[in-house]
């Protein structure tokens, strides 16, 4: 069994166990969507593929698979095809580096949070391309918003990161985790003995989280009654399911990456897991992650099913008038009080 720990077949395990999560993510998270879309509007929800409706992913992934993928005429072909390959890739190798428990992580690297927010870029043009390549009048609309969007809102969330670096001075995700060690009053959230508007940041952080995965209310790229589907509006087949995958993969990085920079990753919060557990105590780091990913997760459902789209000008005004100053602030108060202190 020693070839399971060589360098090549390490990562070759670990690119299928995150294709498999993303992709088991995507297909229930929908359903879950949709069943937390039926509870908050007082209906049932997909009940009929399976016991329960359990099967309905199944079925949906079925029904894709079995449509034939159009290529519209006037289209650009190439970049129409090459858009749902390059959506999902950022996800994809962002989440390497994400650190599930404190061995548990594909790729661990000293700049993963920069690596992160590299290849994160990449989702934007992914979807300004689609748009573009499909020569629709609503996809160039999309596609223009999208890019809008993606400006106003990388800002203040690199602002809250830079606060965040320079209260635990490294871009180690695995090391910012382990700052977070010895309770609850340990977190980053809770530092106001740095920064009282610590809070404050993770609720920016969320926000922008929900405009960066073209999230409601801030789903301006994909605003069904002004624009049909957006840029998604010339695709069919898995061309569609691909970007329906890339928004539920999106959605999962982003909270995990919260999960890591705020909630303190895999620790349980009352204190650090002994040594001696072993594989038991990286699978309880483990279960603490993911209670505190799908709780993240519950939130931006929650979010999408309660409040209304808003209008784009209001989009742009609460980021550019309200966002943007704020962590502006509470990046010139962290450096006061890290000179202070």
């Amino acid at each position: 069994m020693s070839f399971l720990t060589t360098e090549p077949v390490r990562l070759l395990l670990s690119l299928v166990c995150i294709m498999a999560f993303v992709g088991l993510n995507a297909a229930y998270l929908v359903l879950a969507e949709r069943k937390g879309a039926g509870r908050f509007q007082n209906r049932p929800g997909p009940n009929e593929a399976g016991y329960g409706g359990w099967l309905q992913p199944i079925a949906d992934i079925a029904k894709l698979l079995s449509k034939q993928l159009i290529v519209p005429p006037g289209t650009d072909g190439l970049l129409f095809r090459l858009a749902p390959l390059v959506v999902m890739t950022p996800a994809m190798m962002c989440l390497a580096v994400i650190p599930f428990g404190d061995t548990l992580v594909a790729r661990n690297i000293n700049v993963g949070l920069l690596m992160v927010f590299s290849f994160g870029s990449i989702n934007v043009m992914a979807i300004m391309l689609s748009g573009w390549a499909s020569r629709n009048k609503y996809a160039i609309i999309s596609a223009a918003r999208v890019v809008s969007q993606n400006v106003a809102y990388e800002i203040p969330m690199l602002l809250v990161v830079i606060t965040l670096l320079m209260i635990t001075g490294t871009m180690d995700l695995n090391e910012i985790v382990r700052q977070q060690a010895g309770g609850f009053w340990h977190w980053n959230l809770c530092k106001v003995w740095v920064n009282p508007l610590m809070p404050v940041t993770f609720v920016i952080f969320f926000i922008c989280l929900l405009a960066e995965a073209n999230r409601a209310p801030f789903d301006m790229a994909e605003a069904e009654s002004e624009l049909v589907a957006g840029a998604f509006t010339e695709y069919a087949s898995m061309g569609f399911g691909v970007f329906f995958m890339a928004e539920y993969a999106n959605i999962v990085l982003g909270c995990s990456l919260a999960t890591v920079l705020f909630l303190g990753g895999w620790q349980t919060g009352l204190g650090t897991v002994p040594a001696g557990w072993g594989a038991w105590g990286v699978l309880l780091g483990l279960g603490f992650f993911l209670v505190k990913l799908y709780a993240l997760i519950f939130t931006v459902i929650w979010v999408r099913w309660t409040f209304p789209r808003t209008q784009f000008y209001g989009l742009l005004n609460l980021s550019w008038k309200i966002l943007i100053p704020i962590s502006l602030f509470t990046l010139l108060l962290s450096s006061v009080m890290i000179k202070i202190l």
